[in-house]
């Protein structure tokens, strides 16, 4: 248990960051799972745009390592361009 004041305040910021960042990570993964899971082009290309760019959202916040999302993006531009074709 906490003993200072500056502990029990991290506890607390961890608390809500985590709830933060847990969320993000979770629309992430839905968001990836929309693109993957559509077989249509049209339907997939604004999906496609909005993973993309949570994906560099929350990169560049540090929620999940940058070549992680840049891995992810390019699995959605290959399964993209797999539709286009």
């Amino acid at each position: 248990m906490a003993n200072h004041k500056s502990a029990e305040k991290r506890i607390r910021q961890s608390a809500r960051r985590r709830e933060i960042n847990k969320a993000s990570i979770s629309k992430m993964k839905t968001l990836v799972k929309k693109v993957l899971a559509s077989t249509n082009i049209d339907e997939a290309t604004p999906a496609y745009k909005e993973a993309v760019a949570h994906l560099d959202r929350i990169a560049v916040k540090g929620r999940v390592h940058r070549n992680n999302a840049a891995r992810k993006k390019s699995r959605l531009t290959l399964h993209l361009n797999s539709l286009a074709k």
